[in-house]
């Protein structure tokens, strides 16, 4: 009874103020560890309790995993371990949990259930995927797994393969994914649903590889992987654009796996949300450096953050396997604006922009806003899949039931052109007479106050304590838009079926003006050219006073000088810096610096300012 009150006492949701952020702020690295392990045992404590103990029929590997990590099994391990091997499923995701169970069995099972276990990798045939989450799971599960049964032959092995050779291929991989990531940039970006299982596979080898050196690049990828996330994350959410996110999420950002649980377990400043990949990194050992802890929480300056990432490997109807994906995200403590520069950089779940501001309590709101073209072709799927185009668009429907839907909320488009600069964005679309879903859709949420129509042509609305304005360049009608997770929830849809659009998009925090309407007459006020014909082209002077101007298919300009995309940096902003092909990051926040260098393979730390003198100190 007393281990269950304390464990509802531990995962008692967390609530951001200012004097709570400030204290976070300036808490000592002893302060922030300790928190941190009252969540992470808190954590491991609801897996290990969760399932009762005379129930056979519930509870998975991860139940598995915390109980045998505790040493709190009994005979329910068995037995249910027993029944999950009767019938294996789930392919690489599959692997992964299974491994998490295998290397936290220290003398609990009996030898005719490890003789199971090890038979399963021979009798078993995972699937290996197409999807760089995919591989990773793959092959760390596939390194792992040899690395526990050394010198046995290719008939032991549902590959083919000698322990050996599984665990050279796995590791080849393996880094050769590592480098391309920290050179030009990860192919599934930032993607609030699958962070989550990037993060798993490197805790997995940082807590069981035996090679140091691939212990040490999976420590170095979980700082860089949690940094990239860290600085685009508002009050635990993920902001901005994304490689790869669900309609489910996108309308409800608490909700995606990838984020907010990951926020709760290493920074404490988002309600408790339980994964199973969470539960890995609770158990691999590893401890958030200080760093990275105020990276994600200190929101008390506005700052610009640009990356660059890369589109997934493109096997046809493109000249460039991987092409440069430029993103900017404007981060305030009221909201985060985030972007990409449009196109297909990724199949079915891009998300090109998105507004989310932020809320008190994240666990039921739908704090976005955004707009896209739900393009549907064989092109795009041939792009990136290896599928007969007849068929390919009917095979990806059958996972993806929203991807070929005019109504659809993900999604990227060939027709789709954006340029921000801080608060203020630009989406211009220039559709094909033709093409499938001659339409744009712009998605706002129900939880929207003060929504209003102006003669203007400006869109008002506020958002928390974001202002929020969206001018449409061609007329549009509404449309309700469901909510998938509450049927009594309704949001709204702008549709506008005209092949010439586009958006214009002003963010101003609420502090900035005495009420609503002063907002509304600072917008009305702003220089805007708008045409259509013969393509979509904007000009317009931000409330910063920045002029902005694009024309759908030219580089954007902005104070009158084009953008310099070739000079995007990997990471640019207050927090992260690292130049293209350096394979090197640096996390800075005010006097403290951390350093990964993959070149290396070392981990740096040092404080630098005025007052101090340079100390810097290798990292074990």
């Amino acid at each position: 009874m007393m281990a269950r009150l304390l464990l509802s006492v531990l995962l008692l949701p967390v609530f951001i103020s200012g004097s709570a952020a400030q204290a976070r702020r300036t808490a000592t690295p002893g302060e922030l560890a300790r928190a941190y392990e009252a969540r992470r045992d808190s954590l491991i404590e609801y897996f290990v309790t969760r399932i009762p103990d005379d129930d056979p029929d519930r509870g998975g590997y991860f139940d598995l995993a915390a109980r045998l990590y505790r040493g709190a099994c009994g005979t329910w391990c068995i037995r249910r371990m027993d029944s999950l091997m009767a019938h294996p499923r789930g392919d690489m995701f599959w692997m992964y949990p299974f491994v998490t169970v295998m290397y936290n069995d220290r003398g609990t099972f009996p030898e005719t259930t490890r003789r199971k276990m090890r038979e399963l990798w021979r009798s078993y045939t995972p699937y290996r995927g197409d999807t760089e989450n995919h591989w990773a799971l793959y092959y760390t599960s596939l390194y792992l797994a040899a690395q526990m049964y050394p010198g046995e032959p290719d008939t032991t092995w549902f590959t083919g393969k000698s322990s050996q050779e599984n665990m050279e291929e796995a590791r080849s991989y393996l880094i050769s994914w590592m480098d391309l990531t920290t050179s030009i940039g990860q192919g599934e970006y930032d993607s609030p649903h699958y962070l989550r299982v990037y993060l798993a596979p490197m805790a997995l080898l940082y807590a069981y590889a035996r090679d140091p050196a691939m212990r040490r690049r999976a420590r170095m990828m979980l700082d860089y992987l949690l940094a990239d996330f860290a600085a685009e994350s508002l009050g635990g959410l993920p902001g901005g654009a994304h490689s790869r996110i669900y309609e489910r999420e996108v309308i409800r950002p608490f909700k995606a796996p990838g984020g907010a649980p990951t926020s709760w377990l290493l920074f404490g400043n988002v309600p408790f949300q339980p994964t199973g990949e969470t539960l890995i990194l609770a158990l691999s050992g590893y401890v958030p450096p200080p760093i990275l802890h105020f990276i994600a929480t200190d929101r008390s300056k506005p700052y610009v953050h640009r990356e660059r990432k890369r589109t997934r490997h493109r096997i046809r109807y493109s000249r460039v396997r991987n092409a440069p994906v430029y993103k900017y995200t404007y981060m305030r403590p009221e909201y985060v604006l985030g972007s990409t520069q449009g196109g297909l950089l990724q199949p079915i779940q891009q998300q090109t922009w998105s507004l989310v501001w932020r809320v008190d309590d994240p666990r039921e709101a739908r704090n976005t806003l955004f707009s896209l073209h739900p393009y549907s072709s064989p092109v795009e799927l041939g792009m990136y899949f290896a599928e007969l185009q007849e068929f390919i668009t009917e095979i990806v429907v059958r996972s993806k039931k929203a991807y070929d839907s005019p109504d659809k909320l993900t999604g990227g488009s060939p027709y789709e052109q954006v340029f921000q600069h801080e608060d203020a964005l630009i989406a211009l679309y220039d559709i094909p007479p033709g093409t499938r879903f001659p339409h744009v859709n712009a998605f706002f949420s129900g939880d929207l106050r003060d929504l209003k129509e102006d003669r203007s042509g400006w869109i008002f609305a506020r958002g928390g304590d974001a202002l929020i304005a969206v001018y449409p360049l061609a007329p549009f009608r509404w449309e309700e838009q469901s909510d998938v997770w509450d049927a009594q929830r309704k949001h709204r849809r702008l549709v506008s079926p005209h092949l010439k659009n586009g958006f214009v998009v002003q963010v101003a925090p609420a502090r900035a003006y005495a009420s609503m309407e002063a907002f509304r007459e600072a917008v009305r006020a702003l220089p805007l050219t708008v045409r259509t014909e013969p393509r979509p082209s904007v000009r317009f002077t931000t409330l910063r006073g920045a002029e902005l101007a694009l024309t759908y298919g030219r580089t954007p300009r902005l104070d009158g000088e084009p953008v310099d995309y070739d000079g995007w940096p990997l990471f640019d902003g207050p927090f992260l810096r690292a130049e293209k092909g350096s394979r090197r990051l640096e996390m800075r926040y005010g006097p403290m610096h951390r350093l990964l260098d993959f070149n290396t393979l070392t981990i740096r730390e040092w404080v630098d300012d005025s007052t101090e003198n340079r100390q810097a100190s290798d990292m074990q």
